[in-house]
């Protein structure tokens, strides 16, 4: 008997031994400092700003296309491609004795007609383009054509010469043009030829949609959501545990968040950069390109 006794006390002891092992690394699971699992950020004040993206092209801002409108006989051509002409210069004559004459200030871009050749109506005859006034031509979609009016300021960006300026919307279309199920409208911006600018040129622009000043910002990549799709964060609560904490954001430039409650300024949130984060879906997403820290804009 006494040997049954003392096996069954070491097994007792080894059971206890191992209880207290494992209660010992639940403890320390569970009480162990955020900063061994978790990294830090502190939220910041600053200004995001949110914005409308639109592509279009450089276009002569006057262009005159001399059409036959009847029967002609030309009798003299004094455009001639490449040149510059005047308002009110000839540009030829009939048989007939009509001088037709150019109504803008530009270059002719096309002749179509010679001495002596007879032409039918609707022929055409001479282009001419001015290309010391130009502008950008751009199309918004029926969901953002709201978004446009006339002298609104917008930022135009031109890749194929690197040159950004501002300027503003002179004229938006009344009537859309369907295309793959959805209407478009085109609107357009006065731009200034500095010499290195071609028509033709794709051109961005800008508009400014939604502008939060001197609010608190964290980064995206810092703000989880739960089942409903509510955001929270990751923080340290005085026990030195990590807590979830709701919060409420505002607008987003695609990498910080306006934060309106939950989190102060300067305060520490927690996050972990080995998970796969659960991001809830901002809807401003994508329109926003420029984010100023501390309220410093460029």
């Amino acid at each position: 008997m006494g040997g049954k006794i003392k096996k069954k006390l070491r097994s007792w002891i080894m059971i206890g031994i191992a209880a207290v092992l494992l209660t010992i690394i639940i403890s320390y699971i569970a009480f162990r400092p955020a900063d061994l699992s978790y990294e830090k950020v502190k939220a910041q004040t600053g200004d995001i700003i949110t914005y409308y993206s639109f592509s279009g092209n450089v276009a002569s801002k006057n262009r005159q296309s001399v059409y036959a409108d009847k029967v002609m006989l030309i009798s003299k051509v004094s455009a001639e491609k490449g040149k510059e002409v005047k308002a009110g210069d000839v540009l030829f004559t009939t048989v007939q004795g009509d001088e037709i004459k150019s109504k803008i200030n530009g270059e002719v871009v096309l002749v179509n007609i010679e001495e002596n050749q007879q032409v039918t109506p609707g022929t055409l005859l001479i282009e001419i383009a001015d290309y010391n006034n130009l502008e950008v031509v751009f199309k918004a979609d029926e969901y953002d054509v709201g978004a446009l009016s006339a002298g609104k300021e917008a930022t135009v960006y031109i890749p194929a010469v690197k040159k950004e300026f501002t300027g503003y919307i002179r004229e938006i279309s009344k009537e859309g043009q369907i295309a793959n199920g959805v209407t478009f409208y085109t609107a357009s911006i006065d731009i200034e030829q500095d010499g290195s600018i071609r028509t033709g040129m794709s051109a961005e622009v800008k508009l400014v949609s939604g502008k939060a000043e001197d609010v608190v910002i964290l980064p995206m990549n810092v703000i989880y959501s739960d089942d409903q799709n509510r955001p929270f964060v990751y923080k340290n609560s005085s026990g030195n545990t990590v807590v979830k904490q709701e919060i409420s954001t505002g607008i987003n430039d695609g990498m910080y968040v306006e934060i309106k409650s939950g989190v102060r300024e300067g305060e520490e949130v927690l996050y972990k950069n080995d998970l796969k984060l659960e991001t809830m879906l901002f809807p401003e997403g994508g329109k926003n390109t420029r984010f100023y820290p501390g309220g410093n804009k460029k």
